[in-house]
């Protein structure tokens, strides 16, 4: 469908502001996406777009309803594992599960294939089911030594469902492997690793500052002993003493 010029436009800006904000800032992206619905709610990009940006923000019966939108406009299978795990999303992983194997999954390119099979085993975790799970991230795409675009999310996916069936060492192994393969951090794999192996990090920053004492503080402090002083005539001899100790020791 075509629009007028200015229309098109206008469409167009909202649509460049939901893509950059829709990781950082999904809610204001979400906005932006209602006002391009508004504007040419039969424009499929726009379809996708509002659904893309109602799914980040959990809005998951909105997103697969803009979603089908889309599809039925261009009659193209790429939005099927996002739809199924909007199905997640509102707890019937069944349908998520039934999804998984309709013919539309055939026709995925593999990165949608990928991705479907993650969204299988998230299914099955919803369900319970995780030594399925497990057995349903394992593929080819696993095996292999390539690296592509998924390989960082799948290998995480394995590891995290090693590690809830209780296969730490395994599960070790494959985070490692997710880490190797996540040059732009895409995943916390360092993150859960250190965790596998005890190391924690401290804000060494944060617990400077807050162990730093204060100007007021130590004017509160100065103003507490006054009184004591004050009151007593004097420090209290075994204070005096414990005091004195303390510094010649």
């Amino acid at each position: 469908m075509s629009l007028p010029k200015t229309l098109a436009e206008d469409v167009a800006r909202n649509l460049v502001m939901v893509a950059r904000l829709i990781d950082e800032e999904p809610e204001e992206a979400y906005a932006y996406a209602r006002i391009a619905l508004r504007l040419a709610s039969r424009v499929a990009a726009v379809r996708e777009a509002a659904g893309f940006a109602a799914y980040a923000t959990q809005k998951y019966a909105e997103a697969l309803a803009e979603f089908r939108a889309a599809r039925r406009m261009t009659g193209s299978v790429d939005l099927w594992p996002v739809m199924a795990d909007c199905e997640r999303g509102l707890g019937r992983p069944e349908r998520a599960m039934a999804m998984a194997g309709e013919p539309e999954v055939q026709k995925l390119d593999k990165a949608g294939q990928v991705e479907m099979r993650l969204v299988a085993a998230g299914a099955r975790r919803d369900m319970g089911q995780i030594d399925a799970a497990i057995v349903t991230l394992q593929s080819p795409e696993l095996a292999s030594n390539s690296v592509q675009p998924w390989t960082p999310r799948l290998r995480y996916a394995y590891a995290d469902a090693l590690l809830e069936a209780g296969r730490e060492d395994e599960a070790r192994e494959w985070f490692g492997k997710a880490l190797e393969a996540d040059k732009d951090g895409s995943t916390d794999a360092s993150d859960r690793l250190a965790a596998l192996d005890g190391v924690e990090f401290v804000d060494v920053l944060g617990d400077d500052e807050d162990d730093e004492e204060s100007p007021a503080d130590r004017d509160d402090a100065r103003e507490a002993v006054g009184a004591d002083e004050d009151a007593d005539g004097d420090v209290d001899d075994d204070q005096d003493g414990s005091a004195d100790g303390a510094v010649k020791g």
